[in-house]
């Protein structure tokens, strides 16, 4: 069986080993809390849930030991790790603003695409996706220092696809310019039609298209927009 690991398993990345899982796939999930490892433990009984924070490198490096140790190989990696959008314009935010994106996001971001373009390449095989949202193509107005950051996993992302296509592994970034309907989106999105939104199951059907790419027609950036949300070209 095919493996996937997947960090960010409280929320969307949980979602995402659950519809692979639901496939057949063998899944492993990190998450930083021992409480949602639990969770995920519990919702998917199969599954290999892994305690651990992907700022930190010995963590990173842990993971996939660990998934390898237990399933024999790492054939998807995606990172669905996120953090809150503070909002507010440049002009009145705070010294600190950028602090939660340099101290956590960013080497998050940067340790899983380092690591796992490593472990992917020394098999010679796999894909390997990242997940980010709208701000990676442009900036918006109140969202300064996450567009910041999003430029930055974009730009990780696009030189991890460089180096790897000759290694014979697809590096894509996910770009999810939308909001995604769940239990902490249910009250901003009361109201609004089915379309206004997209749905974790459609992020994860986004992934395994991905996955499912020959190599003689890989997709290195995919954005996902719904139809009745703004879409810009």
């Amino acid at each position: 069986m095919p493996t996937l690991l997947a960090f960010g398993a409280r929320n969307l990345g949980r979602a995402i080993a659950s519809s692979f899982a639901a496939d057949g796939w063998d899944v492993a999930g990190v998450a930083r809390s021992e409480e949602t490892v639990a969770g995920f433990r519990k919702a998917l009984p199969h599954a290999l849930g892994i305690a651990a924070d992907a700022a930190r490198t010995d963590d990173v490096e842990r993971a996939f030991a660990e998934t390898r140790e237990r399933f024999g190989a790492v054939d998807l990696v995606v990172n669905a790790i996120s953090i809150g959008v503070p909002g507010g314009e440049l002009a009145a935010a705070p010294p600190a603003a950028m602090a939660p994106y340099l101290e956590t996001l960013i080497p998050a971001v940067f340790n899983v695409v380092r690591v796992g373009s490593r472990a992917l390449a020394e098999q010679g095989s796999g894909t390997l996706v990242q997940i980010t949202g709208g701000s990676a193509r442009r900036a918006m107005p109140g969202r300064g220092p996450w567009a910041a950051a999003a430029f930055a996993t974009r730009a990780l992302v696009q030189a991890a696809a460089l180096e790897l296509r000759e290694r014979g592994v697809h590096a894509a970034l996910l770009i999810v310019d939308a909001t995604i309907e769940s239990e902490k989106t249910a009250d901003w999105l009361e109201g609004r039609p089915a379309e206004a939104s997209t749905t974790e199951q459609d992020v994860a059907d986004a992934v395994r298209y991905l996955a499912g790419q020959s190599p003689r027609g890989w997709t290195h950036e995919l954005q996902i927009t719904p139809r009745l949300d703004r879409w810009v070209p």
